[in-house]
């Protein structure tokens, strides 16, 4: 068994909705069938207990290696604790060889599963041994550093509760929640309208005590100190006991409370130095340790946090008391945990010695043995939910101390006896106000219940029933796809909205190219996205995109597609037949949301098949008014548009609008077909995002499709009275509809230039010319840029095959270069004539094209 290739799939796919990752996996020899291999389903249950069972799939053949493989992945991870549910192996054409895909929910957690999973199906075949545990421990160890956090996880399942998209930035908590101009940004749990200045007023904790004082919010006196003999000063002046901590620390780090001793004050205090040279100390404030979180004029949740301590038994050591709380399964080193692990460091054995004790001492049955009186969660402390009995003048006072450092979500630490009273009453103080507070002890405290702090925190930031969506066009098909895009961008401007677009010509965002290139895939889609100046995008999604990658979103709001052309890429990446690739194009259809629509080719019956897989409504179009897909569709009171007398005509029950084609430059008053289904389509898109008709009207007569505008599609020039057109067309479906419109223009003698992408099988390359060479005079042919694996000449020989018997093709020549063979047809043109060009490097030939016919404009 060999793995050839590992791919993370990170949007929805032709194989699931879900992430995952997809392998290519090459069995040989008994590796073929388990059946071959006796033994082998036992060996690798009693390595790994938990996998499911090896069963017959519904493919035929029988079991491989390559199953064994899946199942040991999905369900490493699933041992692990990842949410995974999905996977499936499917055979390729290729004896042996097998696609296993697999959920993911952390990309290098799939990935190293997939490696532990090889290693146990190796150790099963040749009876060796596999470390369970330890691949179990691996995976759960990367998932934990990497995922993320229980404060920023629970603001992101809280948008994802509301429909609302996210996407991870960094490696880190750093998350967009929203699309474009819509979108917002969290890190961890702080929100992009948190000041910089606020959090750094909070990260002072002289300078917070100094404001709260001075808006009479009570809180501790108390100084900063620089060494230990000032500290024991300042200790002293405000009265034994006291809090050290750092003046700008955070999570508790380095903080000491209850000290009354110098011998606790020196050690109190390096701890806290380490973490800042400015060291403050504290009056101790007597009562218990409660955080209030506050979300814009709210609090939200409330927790008495205890410090971390352990109850002797009277036969145990501190140590091992300490081990067996530790050994909690929600405990952990880190925050990813609703607790974390208690240590037993400097601190904890200064408050230990104040106590008598020692981490090797026997406490006495049931007495109480506190290991730092610090009582944050991250230095091992609990947490008991108090927000249902918190006095209203109390929680005022935390908005009050928010509002008075500035922050729209802050943890307010308060010391008093009670939340059953006011602050005032009871002799307590605010000692820190925190930005980014963690929201673990709410979600999950250790006693009460959890509170819906990240819904909480998503109500603020987004407005009731805002999903934080722009409009989303996705655009797929064979033919016509960026023409459609470019029109459905121009129909969305001329509403007034800023839109994003990406094609094979590159982004664009308004007016401005951001980036060039083939920029049909999923990474392009994520940038435009993710600009904050995009109010609407329309994405073209190419078949190479989502093969590779997913789709660079989880839904779009209408997904258009185009044709599907029997020669566009076939014999690629296991995509044999027009139905294989169907599938693939079809997953914008699928991934339509469910108040959505699907605009479709009903010509098309691949295309028109699609509509069973579409979650939301859809929209069908046709030339032909009679065509039963059209006339079924209408008849049952949905959404059709078609042609009619020369005008497009959009109806939905009983009601009908009309645009003459006349109005629709794009079309030419209706003679370019191609052009004609490409408007229809773009016209189902704006209809379906409820654009008003007077907007669409005018968009539609004002688009043009130029060099400018629509580079390499079908831009015309005339050239000494001779009609140049050029196209991008690159496959046989694409030249026969270019073909059919050339038909409708007059021409006295017609020639054509022509390369062949070497990518293509050797029937489709033939197929180009075999429908040129019954339709034109003359064919230039030269070898295009790029080959893509072919020899030189060998497309070339390719196409010359296609012509053997052209009906009216009488003169070939082959010409090495593309722009020395544009300047020979050019050369040969006359008055009356007609020139199409199929461009390859489409900005460069353009620019070419543009220059010959200046300068023979001004000779």
């Amino acid at each position: 068994m060999d793995i050839t290739r590992l791919r993370a799939l990170r949007g929805p796919n032709l194989w699931s909705r879900r992430t995952c990752i997809e392998a290519i996996v090459a069995c040989t020899g008994e590796h073929c069938s388990l059946d071959a291999m006796p033994g082998f389903a036992e060996r690798l249950r009693a390595l790994f207990p938990g996998i499911r069972p090896l069963r017959p799939t519904a493919r035929s053949g029988p079991l491989a290696m390559a199953d064994a493989l899946e199942l040991a992945a999905l369900g490493l991870q699933a041992s692990a604790g990842c949410p995974v549910t999905f996977s499936c192996t499917m055979q390729t054409v290729d004896a042996g060889v097998y696609q296993v895909v697999v959920e993911y929910t952390e990309e290098a957690v799939g990935r190293l599963a997939f490696e532990l999973a090889e290693q146990l199906c190796r150790a099963a075949a040749e009876g060796g041994s596999f470390d369970l545990a330890g691949a179990l421990h691996q995976l759960r160890e990367l998932d934990e550093d990497i995922r993320l956090g229980p404060s920023t996880g629970a603001i992101v399942e809280a948008a994802v509760a509301r429909g609302i998209p996210f996407r991870r930035l960094t490696d880190g908590s750093l998350v967009q929640l929203g699309w474009g101009s819509r979108q917002r940004r969290i890190q961890a749990a702080e929100t992009d309208r948190t000041s910089a200045v606020a959090e750094s007023i909070a990260q002072d904790k002289e300078l917070t005590k100094a404001l709260l004082h001075a808006a009479g919010v009570p809180v501790p006196l108390g100084r900063t100190v620089s060494d230990v003999d000032e500290a024991w000063a300042a200790a002293l002046e405000v009265g034994l006991p006291v809090v050290v901590k750092p003046r700008d620390g955070n999570q508790g780090k380095g903080v000491t409370v209850n000290i009354v001793s110098r011998e606790h004050m020196e050690i109190a205090f390096n701890a806290a130095y380490e973490i800042s040279r400015e060291v403050m100390v504290e009056r101790f404030i007597p009562g218990a340790d409660y955080r209030f979180l506050v979300v814009g004029d709210r609090v939200i949740a409330a927790a008495r946090r205890e410090p971390p301590q352990v109850i002797g038994d009277g036969s145990r050591t501190v140590r091992e008391l300490v081990d067996e709380v530790n050994a909690d399964p929600r405990r952990g080193d880190g925050h990813a945990t609703s607790l974390t692990k208690m240590r037993i460091d400097d601190i904890a054995l200064a408050r230990l010695a104040v106590q008598g004790h020692t981490p090797d001492s026997v406490p006495a049955l049931g007495e109480r043995v506190v290991l730092r009186n610090n009582a944050n969660l991250s230095t091992g402390g609990s947490a008991t939910d108090v927000t249902d009995d918190v006095h209203p003048e109390l929680a005022a006072r935390a908005v009050e101390a928010a509002r008075t450092i500035g922050l729209d979500i802050a943890g307010v630490d308060i010391v008093c006896r009670t939340v059953l009273k006011p602050l005032e009453e009871q002799g307590g103080g605010i000692v820190e106000v925190n930005a980014a507070p963690g929201l673990r002890m709410h979600l999950a405290p250790s006693f009460g219940k959890g509170r819906a702090v990240g819904e909480a925190i998503v109500s603020t930031m987004f407005g009731p029933g805002d999903d934080a969506r722009i409009p989303l066009v996705a655009v797929a098909g064979t033919n016509g796809k960026t023409t459609t895009v470019r029109l459905i961008a121009h129909l969305m401007a001329q509403t007034g909205l800023r839109v994003g677009m990406t094609t094979t010509d590159g982004v664009f965002v308004g007016n401005e190219c951001i980036d060039t290139g083939d920029c049909s895939g999923p990474k392009s889609a994520r940038n435009v996205l993710a600009h904050p100046d995009v109010d609407g995008a329309v994405l073209e999604t190419a078949r190479g995109g989502v093969l590779r990658e997913g789709l660079g979103f989880d839904r779009c709001q209408v997904a258009v597609v185009t044709n599907i052309g029997s020669g566009d890429h076939l014999g690629l990446a296991y995509i044999n037949t027009v139905e294989d690739l169907a599938v693939v194009k079809r997953v914008i259809v699928q991934n339509v949301a469910p108040k959505g629509m699907a605009v479709l080719n009903a010509a098309d019956p691949v295309v028109a098949a699609m509509a069973e897989h579409c979650p939301g409504s859809i929209t069908f179009f046709a030339q032909d008014r009679t065509h039963p897909v059209i006339a079924t569709h209408r008849a049952r009171g949905r959404r059709v548009i078609y042609v009619d007398d020369g005008a497009l005509v959009a109806a939905e029950g009983s009601s009908a609008v009309r645009i003459p084609l006349s109005q629709v430059p794009l079309t030419r008053g209706g003679k370019l077909g191609f052009q004609v289904e490409n408007a229809m389509a773009a016209l189902g898109a704006a209809w379906a995002l409820g654009f008003d008709w007077s907007s669409i009207r005018a968009a539609l007569a004002s688009f043009v499709s130029d060099a400018a505008t629509a580079p390499g599609r079908f831009n015309v020039f005339d050239y000494k009275g001779a009609t140049l057109i050029a196209d991008y067309g690159h496959n046989p479906d694409a030249i026969s509809a270019l073909v059919q419109a050339i038909d409708a223009l007059p021409a006295k003698r017609r020639s054509v230039v022509i390369s062949g992408a070497g990518d293509r099988r050797d029937e489709d390359i033939r197929k180009q010319t075999q429908i040129l060479g019954a339709a034109f005079d003359s064919v230039v042919l030269y070898q295009d840029q790029c080959q893509r694996g072919r020899k030189d000449g060998e497309v070339i020989a390719l196409l010359r095959e296609g012509l053997v018997g052209a009906s009216r093709t009488r003169e070939v020549c082959d010409i090495n270069g593309e722009f020395v063979a544009i300047d020979h047809a050019l050369e040969r043109l006359q008055s009356g004539d007609l020139c199409l060009i199929l461009i390859d490097q489409v900005d460069e030939a353009l620019a070419h094209i543009s220059r010959r016919v200046a300068e023979s404009s001004a000779g």
